[in-house]
């Protein structure tokens, strides 16, 4: 059986979306599934990040992948041991931090059917149970095909005007693209918010339900993309809104 597919997107940037990928991530592979990252946040790519390989030199990335110049395998980093997990396994495909490379990108573009079939490749060779996609920000073709093929959609707001009009413009594509299963997480919600009262304004609003939501943590604050918390700290609020999002896609 094929791999699910689950794409993490806002429709602004800054809403927590590849802390939640990352994270997500984390969650699934310690439960002993096979899941892979992949960025496709080509214009400002940072997951990596997270996991602990920002000051490294990647030696292939989905930049290089989509330019015909290595296979989706060889731009599959595989963190299992390195980030403790026993049971199940942990890939990632980053994007390339090169100004260069995002340049080259930007101008160039690339097709989008080679990056559809990299989602395919990486689930037959890698036996994935999960890939995860960290979008890029806003409605453009990369995002359409991730919302297109995904299984599951996650739409990551703010309790912020402009976020919450951007999860309604999102989720009429979605709809329109017939995605199966679309839930939205509420993000760095501030003390002053009660969650039923979200709850019952955004889904009467939006006709989505909330998968989760999660407060403005200090605890993420202080980890500042840094490291992947779910990892360092199990028994943390934020890994238990994880498992809430995790039950979603079992």
């Amino acid at each position: 059986m094929a791999g699910d597919i689950v794409s993490i997107h806002s429709f602004r940037g800054g809403t927590g979306k590849s802390n939640i990928a990352a994270n997500l991530a984390a969650v699934a592979a310690l439960d002993g599934k096979r899941v892979a990252v992949m960025d496709t946040d080509m214009a400002s790519p940072g997951i990596h990040i997270i996991f602990g390989k920002g000051r490294q030199r990647l030696e292939h990335t989905l930049n290089d992948y989509l330019r015909g110049e290595c296979d989706i395998g060889d731009a599959c980093l595989d963190l299992t041991r390195e980030l403790g997990i026993k049971k199940g396994k942990l890939y990632l495909i980053p994007s390339s931090m090169s100004a260069s490379d995002i340049t080259r990108i930007l101008r160039e573009g690339y097709e989008v059917s080679d990056l559809r079939n990299g989602f395919n490749d990486v689930i037959k060779e890698k036996k994935l149970d999960y890939l995860i996609i960290d979008t890029h920000p806003g409605l453009d073709r990369e995002t359409l095909l991730s919302m297109a093929t995904a299984d599951f959609l996650f739409v990551v707001a703010r309790v912020d005007e402009q976020d919450l009009l951007g999860t309604a413009a999102t989720l009429s594509v979605a709809r329109k693209l017939q995605v199966p299963d679309i839930h939205i997480v509420i993000n760095k919600k501030p003390k002053i918010y009660e969650d039923a009262d979200i709850i019952r304004q955004v889904e009467t609003k939006f006709k989505a339900k909330v998968a989760t939501i999660i407060p403005l943590l200090p605890l993420l604050i202080e980890a500042g993309s840094r490291y992947v918390v779910t990892l360092r700290h199990p028994d943390s609020p934020f890994t238990r809104k994880m498992m809430e999002l995790y039950e979603v896609i079992q």
